[in-house]
């Protein structure tokens, strides 16, 4: 099972750049941020959902974030949480989808976290709680995924990888960069996986450069997972 993740930034960039990447990740479920959340937002995203021929699991308008799921992924349940709101702050949400493939249950959360290291931390730990709520309520193998605007070394990064395992850190593809999409320099953008996966491998995504670059400003990362039986 291949699950990924990838800032869209709003549907500002290359669209078409954008559904060929999405396309060539072959995600069998992707985490979105950024989201479209705005006017016709709801169209907006099934629409990009479906030229990537993918459709739309799991999110609301508000914090922008989303799941989408190919057609042999069946889903359970569906839910969306704004976090915790702080003032002068963007409203964050996580957007989180329980789903079946090839006879593995995930509950698998997008998460878009602040450029704030205090609500960083505090939406970090909102949300893990409300994924394990679902994952245990549905016996469900927890995944959570998304820009974390921070790098591994970080707080809510570290509490992250404590709960979960960090995928790139376990099977490393490629040097595991996200942002910039045109300079690469920082890896902000990551998979956390719960006990009874495997990760076969983790890392970037074999797109033209000149799709990547136009797409958006983040770099996309996709996991091979495959269920332990543990």
């Amino acid at each position: 099972m291949r699950v990924g993740t990838y800032n869209v930034r709003g549907l500002k960039d290359s669209v078409p750049a954008l559904v060929r990447v999405i396309t060539a990740m072959r995600a069998d479920v992707l985490c979105v941020q950024e989201a479209p959340r705005l006017l016709y937002w709801r169209a907006r995203r099934r629409s990009l959902a479906e030229a990537a021929g993918l459709r739309v699991a799991a999110g609301g308008r508000l914090g922008g974030v989303s799941v989408f799921v190919a057609p042999r992924v069946r889903v359970l349940h569906a839910e969306h949480h704004v976090l915790k709101i702080f003032l002068g702050l963007e409203i964050r949400g996580v957007a989180i989808a329980v789903v079946e493939c090839d006879g593995t249950r995930l509950a698998v959360a997008s998460l878009h976290l602040d450029l704030d290291a205090g609500a960083r931390a505090r939406h970090a730990a909102e949300a893990m709680t409300l994924l394990e709520r679902a994952a245990a309520r549905f016996g469900a193998v927890p995944v959570i995924a998304g820009d974390i605007n921070e790098q591994s070394d970080a707080p809510a990064w570290r509490y992250l990888a404590g709960r979960l395992h960090d995928a790139y850190g376990h099977a490393p593809v490629g040097d595991g960069m996200t942002f910039t999409a045109r300079e690469p320099r920082k890896r902000i953008d990551a998979l956390f996986t719960g006990p009874g996966l495997a990760v076969l491998g983790c890392g970037g995504v074999a797109a033209a450069r000149e799709d990547l670059v136009a797409a958006t400003d983040h770099l996309p990362v996709v996991a091979e997972l495959a269920a332990t039986g543990s």
